[in-house]
C-alpha cells in the first residue's frame, strides 16, 4: 500500500525585544545563570504582569506579511502544567482567541511545484526557562530561569504540507521572513528559533488523516527533514506490522537518527486553560496596526520579483540571492558600484558564498567588501583581467581583505591585450608544434585548443583568451592556402 504524509509546523520564534513579555529583564543571551529574573518572571505571590507593547507590534507585522487577519481583540490564558523550569507552574500563553488568524505563505519546495501553505494562528506567549542535565554530576539537573518570560510567537500551520521537502521549504520561507522583519535573529543553535512537526501518514488518496506524533528536539532544517522522514517510515511499519500508531511526543535523536518516545500527547483540555486573571484582553489599536505596516519591509517574494525585472536575473538566482535581507544588501551594494547585474550575482553566489559557506561565515562577515568585490566584476568587464585570472586575485582578497586593483598590480595580473604581443606569441607556438599544424590542416579543427592552451600557457593566462582563439584561428587558416 502506498502512504503519504501529513504535516504541520508549529514554530516558536523568540521576538527580538530588548526586555520580557511581562517585566524588565534583559532577554540577552549566554548571561550568568539565573541572573536575568525577578518577582514577575518568576511568579512570585503578589506580582503583576505588564504586557510589552512593542512585542504585540512584532507579531502583528508578523500576521501583515503573511497576509494574516489580526484580531482587534485577543486574549491571555494560564496553561498548566508542571515542569521544573517553569517556576509558575502555568505558561501565559493565548488559546481560544489568539492575536493572528488565518495567514497563508507561499512555498517553493526543491522537489514539486510551488504552494501555499495556510496558517491557522500565530499567537503570543512566554517561554519556560532551561533544564541543564550535563555537567553538574550523574542524576543532577539544574534550571537556569534567564529565558522565563522571553516573549515568543508560535506560528501554527495547517497539515498542508505532503513531504519532508515541503515542511523544509516552509521553515526556511518563515526563518528568512522574520530575519527580514528583524523581529527575531533566527538563531537555531541557541533556540530563538525552532520548531515541532506533526507528522502522520494515511493510505494515499484518502481524505480522513491518520493518527499524528508530534516530533521535538528539531534545531536544524536538515534534522526536520531527517527526522520526518524517519517517523514517516517509522509509522508505515507499524501500520504494515498490523500495529496502531499512538498520538504522542516523540523526541529526535540527531546522533542516533531515530525518534524515540518521550510521553503520550497531552490533549487541549489537560491543560487547563482558562483567561489570566492579571491580564485584561489584548486590544489591537488601528494606530498599532497602522505603525506595524509602515514598518514592513520589502518582503522576499517581493524582493525576488524585483530582481529579475531590475537585473534581468532568473527565478533560481533571484531567489538565492534574497535568501536573507543581508544577502540580498550586500548583492544591490555590488551592483551600485555598476558591476554587470549577471555577472556580479555569479560571483556574488558562487565564489563568495561558496567561501563563506566553507568557513561557516555569515554575509556580514565577508573579509570581502560589497565595493571591492564590484570592483573585480568591473575589472573582467573592462578586459583588465580574465575571468580566470579573477579566480586568482579573489583568493587573497578574501584572505586579506585587500582591494582587487592592487593585487593585480602588486602580482602583474593585467590581461595582455596588446595584439602585437598576442600575435608574436601565436607564432611561436605554432613554429614549436609542426604536427598539431599538420593535423589541423588535415580537418582535426579540435586541435586548435591546443594552441590556445599552449598560448595561455606561455602568458601565464595573462592573454585575452577571446583575441588568443582568433588570431590562432586566423594563422592556422592561412596555411590552408
Amino acid at each position: 500500500m502506498e502512504f503519504e504524509p501529513v504535516i504541520g509546523l508549529e514554530v516558536h520564534a523568540q521576538l527580538a525585544t530588548s526586555s520580557k513579555l511581562f517585566c524588565g529583564c534583559s532577554t540577552r543571551y549566554g548571561a550568568e545563570a539565573n541572573t536575568q529574573t525577578c518577582p514577575v518572571c518568576l511568579g512570585m505571590p503578589g506580582s503583576l504582569p505588564v504586557l510589552n507593547r512593542e512585542a504585540v507590534r512584532m507579531a502583528v507585522m508578523m500576521g501583515q506579511a503573511v497576509e494574516a487577519e489580526v484580531r482587534g481583540r485577543s486574549v491571555f490564558a494560564r496553561k498548566n502544567y508542571f515542569y521544573p523550569d517553569l517556576p509558575k507552574g502555568y505558561q501565559i500563553s493565548q488559546y481560544e482567541l489568539p492575536v493572528i488568524e488565518h495567514g497563508r505563505l507561499r512555498i517553493e519546495p526543491d522537489e514539486g511545484a510551488p504552494k501555499l501553505i495556510g496558517i491557522t494562528r500565530i499567537h503570543m506567549e512566554e517561554d519556560a526557562g532551561k533544564s541543564l542535565h550535563e555537567g553538574f554530576g550523574e542524576g543532577v539537573t539544574a534550571i537556569d530561569l534567564n529565558r522565563t518570560g522571553t516573549p515568543l510567537i508560535e506560528i501554527v500551520s495547517e497539515p498542508d504540507m505532503r513531504s519532508p521537502a515541503e515542511a523544509v521549504a516552509y521553515l526556511k520561507k518563515l526563518h528568512s521572513m522574520v530575519r527580514y522583519l528583524e523581529i527575531c535573529d533566527g538563531n537555531m543553535q541557541e533556540g530563538s528559533f525552532r520548531c515541532d512537526a506533526n507528522v502522520s501518514i494515511r493510505p494515499a488518496g484518502r481524505e480522513e488523516f491518520g493518527t499524528r506524533t508530534e516530533l521535538k528536539n528539531l534545531n536544524s532544517f536538515r534534522n526536520v527533514e531527517r527526522a520526518i522522514h524517519y517517523e514517516m517510515a517509522r509509522q508505515q511499519e507499524v501500520i504494515e506490522d498490523g500495529g496502531h500508531v499512538f498520538q504522542e511526543t516523540r523526541l529526535w535523536d540527531a546522533d542516533a537518527g531515530h525518534t524515540r518516545s518521550m510521553r503520550s500527547k497531552e490533549e487541549a483540555n489537560d491543560y487547563r486553560y482558562f483567561p489570566d486573571p492579571d491580564l485584561l484582553p489584548l486590544e489591537v489599536s488601528e494606530t498599532l496596526v497602522d505603525e506595524a505596516r509602515s514598518s514592513l519591509p520589502e518582503l522576499p517574494d517581493a524582493k525576488r520579483e524585483r530582481f529579475m525585472e531590475a537585473y534581468g536575473l532568473k527565478d533560481y538566482d533571484a531567489s538565492v540571492l534574497t535568501t536573507s535581507r543581508e544577502l540580498a544588501d550586500y548583492y544591490e551594494r555590488v551592483v551600485a558600484t555598476g558591476a554587470d547585474p549577471k555577472l556580479a550575482a555569479n560571483w556574488t553566489m558562487v565564489e563568495l558564498l561558496g567561501a563563506l559557506n566553507k568557513d561557516g561565515t555569515e554575509i556580514t562577515e565577508s573579509p570581502i567588501s560589497a565595493e571591492d568585490l564590484g570592483r573585480l566584476v568591473q575589472r573582467i568587464e573592462d578586459e583588465t583581467i580574465s575571468g580566470k585570472i579573477a579566480k586568482q586575485v579573489f583568493e587573497p582578497m578574501y584572505a586579506e581583505g585587500a582591494d582587487p586593483d592592487t593585487i593585480i598590480e602588486r602580482e602583474g595580473l593585467k590581461q595582455i591585450t596588446d595584439t602585437s604581443a598576442i600575435e608574436a606569441t601565436v607564432e611561436e607556438v605554432i613554429a614549436e608544434n609542426e604536427a598539431q599544424v599538420q593535423q589541423y590542416l588535415d580537418g582535426k579543427e579540435k586541435v586548435l585548443g591546443y594552441f590556445v592552451g599552449q598560448v595561455m600557457k606561455k602568458t601565464g593566462g595573462k592573454a585575452n583568451p577571446q583575441q588568443v582563439n582568433q588570431v590562432v584561428k586566423e594563422r592556422l587558416d592561412a596555411k590552408k592556402g
